[in-house]
């Protein structure tokens, strides 16, 4: 009796914390799959397949990935990253090896995270990400120019053919097209002002849909969707050699970009939660296998989606469920609401596309790159001009290569070493104070991978609450290095942890204040020598003069 009387507290309260996080991950779902509709049409036509191969890719993938993935917060679906590359494959091979080029791509990166690669993203370098999403967010913006004037040309292979396609056929301009685009633009710019708790995409492809219909203009629609569930079939010619190795390099970029973005995605929802950090290897197994799967249910290669995965954290989602729960009201969306589909003008989803590429280039970064080092400028703007004047299949090639060169180089010049307490504090000393700080020497560079390190550092040492980086030794840090710096800082932030900076260079100084992050630190955290910042801590510490000497040259 007296055992049940203690358990029933407890189980009470398990009760309540189990509806409490579903009640989130209820939230989070449906509200994330109510971004992710009309995001799923949209980037569907931007891969030049049907819409509701972008439905059935964010039903299918989002509910496999979400059970069998390493983030517990993570959407998965279709992606305008992926779209990217899925056009020219589309152009050039059709849908069917579209499927085939998505389950090679699947099995790729079921491997990479059984080899245990999934920790190497964090070593790519900012630059190299930021090219890409640059990149990507133009030829998005470009290739919705089409749809924008109504025009309904044959799909080019390549980014210049369509442009210098489309302003041949200038003359061919349908008014009705722009003004929907134009309505659906002025929406998603507006409505997050007026109600921000309903999705603008949503609200402007409802908007357009019923102003399409009700003045029935003549412009392109996206056409029938079924109104059932998406089926397994089988895939044709999957087993000729031949075209395998034909498909392989389309495969490998496919697999390296949605390895990549759905990596940073789960990275982007970690520093939004408190929760379950993501396992990086058990992710890239539960994206391998659910574009192993999607292909059999008529859809296309997914990655984690970064805007869905945040809408689903900020409505309450907290654990894989709210995955689940997105994939299957997307289901239940498409049996009740397919026969109005029919509809849905192209240049709705054409104004959607248009505003979030703008929203994708990295502006803060460009603006971070000029003020920085002329060095990541250059690297960014080489991976940005080869993702648009060759493809993103080759950018990704020559961006793994440069990330693994420049990661090769860092660690070979970086040193990261934690002072012990007996180097630090006399004797005599408090161990309850010895446990409180830590002390880090950085001998080197900094680079993105010293990021991991301190949040490693954080679970294995909670006690800490004031952590002291020694930079006597760095005698630079470039954009990756500043991006790292201030993730360590807001990680150590949210944690209750003070973020101490000793020795800095004046090169390193001046770059730290150049582009703000020495504002955001805080002057008052920065101290010439390891000493000055402890007595900061706890001014009446005796330690001796001749001590604080030696401990200076730490």
């Amino acid at each position: 009796m007296a055992i049940s009387e203690e358990l029933s507290p407890q189980l009470s309260l398990s009760k309540v914390s189990y509806w409490h996080s579903f009640k989130g991950d209820l939230t989070g779902g449906l509200t994330a799959a109510i971004v992710a509709l009309p995001l799923a049409l949209a980037f569907a036509v931007a891969s030049g397949v049907d819409p509701k191969a972008g439905l059935y890719t964010a039903i299918v993938a989002g509910i496999v990935a979400s059970i069998c993935g390493g983030s517990p917060v993570q959407i998965t679906g279709p992606t305008g990253a992926m779209a990217v590359v899925l056009i020219g494959i589309v152009s050039q091979y059709g849908i069917e090896k579209v499927w085939i080029a998505g389950v090679m791509a699947g099995i790729i990166q079921i491997a990479l995270g059984i080899a245990k690669l999934g920790q190497l993203v964090k070593f790519i370098p900012y630059p190299v990400t930021a090219g890409f999403t640059n990149g990507i967010a133009i030829i998005i913006f470009f290739g919705q120019l089409n749809n924008f004037f109504g025009l309904q040309l044959p799909r080019q292979e390549h980014f210049f053919e369509n442009l210098w396609q489309t302003f041949h056929h200038l003359d061919l301009i349908n008014p009705y097209s722009m003004a929907i685009a134009g309505i659906v633009i002025v929406t998603k710019l507006i409505w997050p002002y007026i109600y921000p708790s309903i999705p603008a995409s949503l609200v402007g492809l409802v908007l357009a849909t019923v102003v399409t219909v009700s003045f029935h203009f003549d412009i392109p629609t996206i056409g029938t969707i079924p109104q059932s569930l998406p089926l397994p079939h089988g895939i044709p010619h999957w087993n000729d050699p031949q075209l395998l190795r034909e498909l392989f390099r389309p495969a490998l970029a496919l697999a390296a970009l949605g390895s990549i973005e759905s990596l940073l995605s789960a990275v982007v929802a970690d520093g939004m939660t408190v929760s379950e950090k993501h396992n990086s290897n058990r992710e890239l197994i539960g994206q391998g296998i659910a574009n192993m799967v999607v292909p059999f249910f008529g859809g296309i290669p997914a990655t984690g989606a970064i805007a869905r995965t945040a809408v689903n954290v900020r409505s309450g989602g907290k654990t894989r469920v709210s995955g689940v729960i997105h994939g299957i009201a997307l289901a239940l969306i498409i049996l009740i609401f397919a026969p109005y589909a029919a509809q849905i003008p192209l240049a709705a989803l054409a104004g959607i596309l248009m505003v979030t590429s703008i929203r994708m280039i990295e502006w803060e970064a460009i603006g971070l790159l000029l003020r920085a080092t002329y060095s990541d400028l250059a690297v960014m703007l080489l991976t940005w001009s080869v993702t648009i004047i060759f493809d993103l299949v080759l950018a990704v090639e020559i961006g793994l290569i440069a990330a693994g060169a420049l990661f090769i180089k860092r660690m070979s010049d970086l040193s990261l070493a934690k002072i012990p307490e007996t180097e630090v504090f006399p004797e005599g000393i408090p161990l309850e104070l010895t446990q409180e700080i830590a002390v880090y020497r950085v001998d080197g560079p900094v680079f993105f991978g010293a990021a991991e390190r301190f949040v490693t550092f954080l679970r294995d040492e909670p006690e800490v609450k004031y952590l002291i980086l020694r930079l006597r030794f760095v005698p630079n840090i470039d954009t990756t290095g500043l991006v790292a710096l201030e993730d360590i800082y807001r990680d150590l932030k949210r944690h209750d942890c003070r973020l101490m900076l000793t020795g800095l260079q004046p090169e390193v100084k001046e770059i730290l204040n150049r582009t703000g992050l020495l504002d955001k630190i805080g002057s008052d955290n920065c101290f010439d020598t390891t000493t000055q910042a402890i007595y900061a801590i706890h001014p009446h510490l005796p330690i001796l003069e001749t001590q604080d000497k030696e401990l200076s040259e730490v």
